[in-house]
């Protein structure tokens, strides 16, 4: 069976060591009293909910999976979810980073970012029904009219109510302007929504009392494309004036989809017959609504794959501390057994080390972006929030695709250290390969977050965004420039921070000409920014290490920091030299290819 220990004393030290988390909210008002023992204790028992209450589920719901009535029309989730679902609302969990007018506790983001990391440590496919539920709410926060976030909001903040976000077709994905979903309007202001929906994470499940359908759809006298699309509410149940339940709607579970992983979330097939649903946003412009919870769910996947990173990682060294293969090629280590434990061989610390640095950088990327979203939405200077968002675009394809390649990296490596025992369900490795493996397809597959990194948010403003990155990276190369402890790390981060921007005008020229060499070179490009990101990451949490060791701290929190950054740097950060190379090769290998394709 698996072991997780929440990583608090990391958390911790990204927090409060490296990014000074309390100093920013200081400028922020709502939580400008919020201090490092408040986030410390509530994170505590985070930890403890995640790991005494959902974890013990995962390879339990994984085997059991999900089961459709489908008379009824109803799921029931595995043994013990709903259970679980109950003491996650009664402690209040739903509520922490929620809007204190619809009852939520009000606390920063980045204490729900923790939080959720180690629930998806934990038991992912549980995490996922509370887990899109955030994404429906910040879409209704921030767009919904003044009824439907009086009626929606304080039940989806309670957590008595889940949210899902329903896009994806039978016949189309990421291609939303295919969609056929159709709304008609009604004389009474709602709509009557028919179509088909594939693909819906807990789209039917027994856990809540309502689910909170964000469906898009067309009007009748929608313009062709993406351009005639329209976001709805359609709830489960249609609430009374009172905010009870009414009457059920006309939608529901058709099936359920039978999947690689996640088999603890019921993945659905929502049919949608007549289904009666009020109109978010404004008409047409479904979609701006619907990016407020997209990019809140790409945020959210690549923290799935962060805490599948990191639990496989913990479980895989305690195996190669503990299991017993050959001695060590410069000698035994363990002389009074019969072979040495597996962690002394190179490889296997290259595997471990792998997961560990991709888990830890992850980490840091994730909270900084949790900081930049509370900046975005509740700091009072507006250039300050202007600036916060459109780092933050930067930063949401990177974190989403970056960190969910790396995740399945790493959990490969992780399940390769335990060998043959890590293809077998008993010791759990195989499910974290199998769960991490949907996080780089769905929310829009990673070959699409490096297009929209590439050619949206870099060369759509000439690069701006990625220069504003690169004055960070600036900053702390001048800061550090001089000091040789640092040089391992500065110096190779500083020499790609200057490659990049040369990298970046060479693909866009070549993009001018021909388009297809953006999307060519659109994946690598995507790995060395999100090099550049970690390389940046990694130099600042080792920067403190050595300040900590200077001072005289003894702790080994920070030396084994300072290894596992030097190993980053070694082993991980040089893969940035093949990818510009291949990145620089053109499309005409890919495209000039129709006898191969035949």
């Amino acid at each position: 069976m698996p072991v997780y220990n929440p990583p608090l004393r990391d958390m911790q030290f990204v927090m409060h060591e490296v990014l000074k988390v309390t100093e920013d909210f200081k400028s922020i008002p709502q939580h400008a009293e919020t201090d490092v023992d408040t986030i410390n204790a509530v994170l505590e028992e985070a930890g403890k909910f995640a790991t005494q209450v959902i974890f013990p589920l995962n390879i339990s719901g994984d085997t059991e999976g999900c089961k459709l009535d489908r008379q009824t029309h109803e799921v029931t989730t595995p043994k013990g979810f709903k259970e679980a679902y109950k003491t996650y609302v009664e402690g209040g969990w739903a509520a922490l980073s929620c809007d204190p007018e619809y009852g939520g506790q009000g606390l920063p983001l980045v204490v729900n970012q923790c939080l959720y990391e180690m629930m998806n440590s934990a038991n992912q496919a549980w995490t996922m029904y509370p887990g899109l539920t955030h994404g429906a709410y910040a879409a209704l926060h921030t767009y919904g009219t003044e009824e439907q976030k009086k009626t929606y909001l304080p039940k989806m903040t309670s957590g008595e109510w889940t949210g899902t976000m329903c896009l994806t077709e039978p016949h189309c994905g990421t291609d939303l302007g295919l969609m056929r979903t159709k709304a008609e309007p009604q004389p009474d202001g709602t709509y009557k929504l028919t179509g088909n929906k594939i693909f819906i994470s807990a789209g039917e499940h027994d856990m809540a009392d309502n689910i909170v359908h964000l469906v898009l759809a067309r009007l009748p006298d929608a313009p062709p494309g993406i351009k005639g699309v329209s976001l709805f509410v359609v709830p489960k149940y249609l609430p009374k004036a009172d905010g009870s339940l009414g009457e059920r709607n006309a939608i529901h579970c058709g099936g359920l989809e039978h999947k690689m992983g996640i088999h603890g979330n019921a993945t659905a097939q929502i049919v949608i017959d007549g289904a009666i649903g009020t109109l978010v946003g404004q008409p047409n412009k479904g979609m701006q609504a619907m990016f407020v919870m997209m990019n809140a769910a790409r945020l959210g996947v690549g923290n799935q794959s962060l805490g599948l990173t990191e639990v496989a990682f913990q479980n895989a060294l305690a195996y190669a501390k503990d299991r017993l293969q050959m001695r060590s090629l410069t000698g035994p280590k363990a002389k009074d057994k019969p072979a040495d434990p597996i962690i002394v061989h190179p490889d296997v610390r290259r595997m471990l080390l792998t997961a560990k640095a991709y888990a830890e950088g992850g980490r840091a990327l994730a909270i900084f972006c949790s900081v930049l979203l509370e900046k975005v939405h509740h700091h009072p200077d507006e250039k300050v929030r202007k600036d916060s968002d459109e780092m933050l675009s930067l930063l949401t394809p990177i974190t989403k695709a970056f960190l969910t390649d790396n995740g399945y990296n790493a959990t490969t490596q992780c399940q390769q250290v335990f060998g043959g025992h890590g293809y077998i369900k008993e010791w759990g490795m195989e499910q974290f390969v199998r769960d991490a493996r949907i996080n780089m397809i769905y929310e829009g597959t990673n070959t699409i977050q490096a297009l929209d990194l590439l050619g949206r948010k870099v060369l759509g403003n000439n690069g701006a965004t990625l220069k504003k990155f690169g004055k960070l990276v600036g900053a702390l190369v001048q800061e550090e420039g001089v000091n040789e402890k640092m040089a391992e790390f500065i110096n190779p981060l500083a020499g790609l921070g200057e490659q990049i921007t040369k990298f970046t005008t060479e693909i866009g020229f070549k993009g001018l000409q021909n388009a297809d060499e953006v999307g060519a070179a659109a994946v690598d490009y995507l790995r060395v920014a999100g090099h550049l990101v970690f390389g940046y990451f990694w130099a600042r949490m080792a920067q403190v290490a050595l300040r900590e060791i200077a001072a005289g701290s003894t702790d080994p929190f920070y030396t084994a920091k300072l290894q596992t950054a030097r190993f980053y740097f070694a082993k991980l950060f040089p893969e940035t030299a093949s990818l510009m190379r291949t990145a620089r090769a053109g499309s005409k290998a890919l495209m000039d290819t129709d006898a191969a394709l035949a």
